[in-house]
């Protein structure tokens, strides 16, 4: 039996229309903290991402990425594109606080599904719009990729080896950001609609988000009207901080501040280093980078990674390993925090994913319905929430609606 959901947005019901990873992001962070969310995925084929593997998850042939981001959701095959699929659609928002979508812009306006079409009829329904450039813009009918995303953004500009390619994040950042400025969005409007009964759009451009997560670049920018080089590991603002080689491998050293220096000074046995005014100051290393970290490399080569992280940790100096995944998993302190939790499948095997990173004191976020398989609550959602018959899902499924 399906756990009852107990975190803080329990109570509230998610129409999900998204695919891929922005938007799936956004609607299971809602999930995980409680609100109940039906993922409308297209019959025979679903979100694109069941298809993208492998590797698959053994026993079950779901791929490893559709897992990652579709927990907390109940999957109802629906084919938007009939008459017959639009009307299903607007029974369950009927019941629904909150639409995502993550369409081209104006797609869903074809099929009677756009925000000004619903919010006539659904005066309170938050509609959070996800796209690759936003609603509005000449840029706006575009499709939005992460890489290109990344690209556009600035952010490969500024990763990398200074005389390298411009390199993407190892990670889909640009859609995993979209994705969570997305939630934050709809918590907002939630907030409004208390006060005053009324929903509105959230209108989430991946390359908005991407120029906001510019941060201190970003800034950097507009003080100087300089475009950053890129650094490869090294920080625009801060030195030393950055990678370097040991003795067996390589550490991140990050200095934040020059009594931390002061302090690595003297773990390291370079106190001399302190009456040159090059190493003096923040501001001073920064402009003698190369000087410094050419001073520092044979430093950092006399000793293998573990006896530095034991020596910097001892005198609260930021340091710390470069793991592999492997590594990372294993890690004590990851393990602690319970960041793996493991799911039951309908496959009838067991799913390990990795825990919501929001931890709250009073209404934590929980594990109800693992990732489902393709259409695995069609008949639950139409004949529990619509009060559908056998026969009228039936003669759905032989239209191929559902």
């Amino acid at each position: 039996m399906e756990k009852a959901p107990s975190g803080p947005l329990r109570g509230l019901r998610v129409l999900d229309l998204t695919r891929v990873l922005a938007g799936p992001t956004c609607t299971q962070m809602l999930g995980d903290l409680g609100a109940e969310v039906i993922k409308i995925e297209k019959p025979g084929s679903g979100d694109d991402t069941r298809g993208f593997a492998p590797p698959v998850w053994p026993e079950t042939q779901e791929s490893a990425y559709f897992l990652g981001v579709n927990r907390n959701k109940k999957s109802l095959t629906l084919d938007i594109a009939k008459p017959e699929g639009q009307a299903i659609v607007l029974q369950l928002l009927d019941g629904c606080d909150i639409l995502v979508e993550n369409f081209k812009v104006g797609a869903l306006a074809k099929y009677g599904l756009g925000f000004e079409q619903l919010s006539q009829k659904f005066p309170g329904l938050i509609y959070c719009s996800i796209t690759g450039f936003g609603q509005t813009g000449p840029y706006a009918p575009r499709p939005g990729y992460d890489s290109l995303i990344q690209a556009m953004g600035g952010v490969m500009s500024l990763t990398g080896e200074p005389d390298g390619l411009p390199q993407k994040v190892g990670v889909p950042v640009a859609d995993l950001f979209a994705g969570l400025y997305g939630c934050i969005g709809i918590l907002a409007a939630l907030r409004h609609r208390e006060r005053t009964g009324q929903g509105q759009q959230v209108d989430i451009g991946m390359l908005d988000t991407s120029v906001a997560w510019l941060a201190n670049q970003g800034m950097n920018f507009l003080a100087t009207k300089e475009n950053p080089p890129r650094l490869g590991n090294q920080h625009p603002n801060i030195v030393p901080y950055q990678v370097f080689p040991t003795k067996d491998g390589h550490i991140v050293l990050s200095v934040g501040n020059d009594p931390t220096f002061a302090r690595f000074c003297e773990v390291t046995g370079q106190q001399a280093l302190l009456k040159d005014e090059r190493f003096a100051t923040n501001a001073a290393r920064v402009a003698n980078r190369q000087f410094v970290t050419d001073t520092l490399t044979p430093v950092m080569q006399q000793r293998s990674t573990d006896e530095w992280v034991a020596a910097l940790e001892t005198a609260k100096i930021g340091c710390g390993p470069i793991n592999t995944l492997e590594k990372v998993f294993a890690d004590p302190h990851v393990q602690a925090r319970k960041v793996v939790v493991e799911m039951p499948h309908a496959s009838g095997a067991t799913v390990e994913v990795i825990a919501n990173p929001v931890r709250l004191s009073s209404t934590p976020a929980d594990y109800r319905v693992p990732p489902p398989q393709l259409g695995e609550h069609s008949e639950e959602v139409l004949s529990g929430l619509l009060g559908l018959s056998e026969a009228e899902i039936a003669a759905l499924r032989d239209k191929g609606v559902v």
